[in-house]
């Protein structure tokens, strides 16, 4: 038997509420209802909900986005919850062996991570990208997954990013280079 997952990546109060420190903004806080939806009927078909989610110490000297982004997602701040619904489904549900969120260090949800042992003990093969941000972690983690086979599915109005350009060029590249189907 085949599952499916969907990846809710790094839907976090830094990177979605006004007052977070590296926030996309509107479009981010506009996905939260598509994303609710579709962790909701995949946990209802029996598939899995998997929250990679970045963590990061203040000042890490030997963390490159330490020079290249204000401190953001550090452990044990309300910056690294989850963005509003999205707190309130994962109270919901995080007890069900189905849902499963994790730290992650790096762009893609793979680096340094279980997630690809994860996923083959599960028999999970195609994967759903949703979250923040389309061109950085979403589409790292779209071209880890890609470089391992998954067959990819990414709804347009459950990603978000800074710009309308970043939204756009990694939705056509998702499509174009890693053969995602674009919903």
């Amino acid at each position: 038997m085949s599952h499916n997952a969907l990846l809710i990546i790094d839907y976090t109060n830094d990177f979605v509420d006004p007052n977070g420190t590296l926030t996309a903004g509107k479009p981010a806080q506009q996905i939260a209802p598509v994303i609710i939806k579709l962790a909701n009927q995949f946990l209802a078909a029996g598939d899995y909900v998997i929250l990679p989610t970045d963590l990061h110490v203040k000042d890490d000297p030997f963390h490159p986005e330490s020079a290249l982004f204000p401190p953001h997602n550090l452990a044990n701040t309300s910056g690294r919850e989850f963005y509003g619904p999205l707190a309130s489904w994962y109270t919901e549900h995080q007890t069900n062996p189905h849902v499963y969120a994790f730290a992650k260090n790096r762009y893609s949800a793979f680096a340094n991570t279980n997630l690809d042992n994860f996923l083959r003990e599960r028999a999970i093969n195609a994967l759903t990208l949703t979250g923040v941000c389309t061109d950085i972690c979403v589409l790292h983690t779209a071209v880890s997954a890609y470089n391992l086979n998954y067959p990819l599915t990414i709804p347009a109005a459950a990603v978000a990013t800074f710009t309308p350009n970043g939204q756009e060029w990694a939705l056509a590249h998702f499509k174009n280079s890693l053969g995602a189907t674009i919903i």
